[in-house]
């Protein structure tokens, strides 16, 4: 991609994945293309079975394509080894999933913590960060509070936190609110939107809620394995 202008937060160009199966080979993305820009959110609609966790697993480069390239920042990422491909994960991509999979043992402020310790951020400069994030995320009361002293709902607030803790160029979401009743599902998502539009981060979510997919900026969903536009 060309420097000096303003580049998408991701960019997946004729991105190929395919798996064995048989003698031969189940193509689940074929001449993939995608684009999502800072600040925008993007909901992907697709039915089990098509390719959704096959799609965020390769834009959260935790699997290479088989085929095309994925650009996170401007940057291609297919030929990039292990030890890059990790750098740029944990610098510049933040995951959310359906289950919180916080570490039980460890306080709400110490799971948004722990992150920033591992990228090399100092234990006082993490300590502010993540009590910033958790009171804006409405859990500043809950900051020593183990997971298994949360509601479902601020658990997963505790996981958005932590997912944006490392100020991530990049947000993927698969079924955040999955889990959830409707009513704490809606305040989960109002919470991942609002830390969103803060921090100017891109968000690729998937979901099967199609009132919160109706509110995001668009819909996508992948068919014969391309990514397609939904009106």
């Amino acid at each position: 991609m060309s420097s000096g202008q303003p580049q998408p937060a991701l960019f997946l160009s004729k991105v190929e994945r395919r798996y064995p199966q048989g003698e031969g080979f189940l193509e689940v993305l074929r001449s993939a293309d995608l684009a999502i820009w800072p600040g925008e959110i993007v909901a992907l609609i697709a039915p089990s079975g098509t390719g959704k966790s096959t799609l965020l697993h390769v834009a959260g480069l935790l699997e290479k394509p088989d085929g095309g390239e994925v650009y996170v920042g401007g940057k291609p990422t297919a030929s990039m080894n292990d030890h890059e491909r990790t750098r740029v994960r944990r610098e510049e991509l933040g995951f959310v999933y359906q289950f919180h999979h916080l570490l039980p043992e460890f306080s709400a402020l110490e799971n948004v913590v722990i992150p920033q310790l591992i990228r090399g951020l100092p234990k006082t400069e993490a300590r502010d960060r993540g009590k910033q994030i958790l009171t804006f995320l409405g859990l500043g009361k809950r900051l020593e509070n183990r997971p298994g002293e949360l509601s479902g709902g601020e658990q997963q607030r505790v996981a958005i936190a932590r997912a944006v803790a490392n100020a991530p160029r990049l947000l993927l979401a698969d079924e955040p609110t999955g889990n959830l009743d409707p009513n704490t599902a809606d305040r989960v998502f109002q919470t991942l939107v609002s830390i969103v539009r803060a921090s100017k981060l891109a968000a690729l979510i998937a979901t099967h809620n199609m009132d919160l997919a109706a509110r995001m900026d668009r819909r996508v969903t992948i068919r014969e394995g391309q990514i397609v536009q939904l009106r």
